[in-house]
């Protein structure tokens, strides 16, 4: 499933989500600057290493406590355009919203909350791994959790291949956000319980950033939007419909 686009048009201009494209973008542009052969060493350096963290005598040499700083750093960094593309997207989605109600500041601080406990929900279930960990993933799910709690009976229009046939379904978001949820979370225990086959996708994360953004958000949103029920009417949603086509 691929989200299209929601009902709930945006209030405000959103700067933040903007700015955190930009950048994604930017450091992902940079990341194309490097030779093929420094890009490793690029993601052992800024991406989440558990073992560096959860071993701190294994460290190499000149390694030391800037390790934690990869908390941050490593939901800046993306392995392809593909990675890239698809996690700017779903926060292009979700994103302007949940700004929306928490303005710019607060809505920064609750995307980086997000992606610091979704590296460290990772790291938890990964403590030996000494494969870098990178991508905003993590911190989107939790905007992702934010929304579902904020705007439940929004509709999201969606993109569900079969085979070679693209068939579009618009679905409610608590049934959308809801299934994907349930995907990452059997997904992962599927993974716990077979640690030698690894997907390559850091399904841990996703789940502790959406947790995440369910439980902290009310944290972050501005004090005149906290009692405001987020929801268009469903009259509303006739009427945006209708300009739209």
């Amino acid at each position: 499933m691929f989200p299209i686009r929601d009902t709930i048009p945006s209030r405000h201009l959103p700067v933040a989500m903007a700015s955190l494209i930009f950048a994604n973008a930017l450091v992902f542009f940079l990341e194309l600057q490097l030779p093929p052969e420094a890009v490793e060493g690029f993601f052992q350096r800024f991406g989440v290493v558990p073992a560096l963290i959860t071993q701190p005598e294994q460290r190499p040499a000149g390694v030391g406590n800037e390790v934690y700083g990869t908390l941050l750093t490593s939901m800046f960094l993306h392995g392809g355009w593909l990675h890239l593309i698809s996690n700017m997207w779903i926060l292009y989605i979700f994103g302007d919203n949940v700004e929306d109600r928490m303005g710019i500041i607060r809505f920064l601080a609750f995307y980086l909350l997000c992606g610091v406990v979704s590296a460290l929900v990772h790291l938890s279930t990964n403590l030996h791994s000494t494969l870098p960990t990178v991508g905003a993933s993590g911190a989107i799910a939790g905007v992702m959790g934010a929304y579902l709690l904020m705007y439940p009976r929004a509709r999201v229009l969606t993109l569900i291949p079969i085979f070679f046939y693209p068939l579009f379904v618009e679905l409610p978001a608590v049934t959308y956000l809801g299934i994907w949820f349930l995907l990452q979370l059997l997904s992962g225990t599927a993974e716990l319980g077979a640690a030698e086959v690894s997907s390559g996708i850091a399904f841990w994360a996703h789940i502790g950033g959406f947790l995440c953004g369910m439980v902290t958000y009310r944290w972050f949103l501005q004090p005149e939007s906290k009692d405001s029920w987020p929801v268009r009417k469903p009259r509303d949603v006739v009427l945006i419909r209708r300009d739209e086509g």
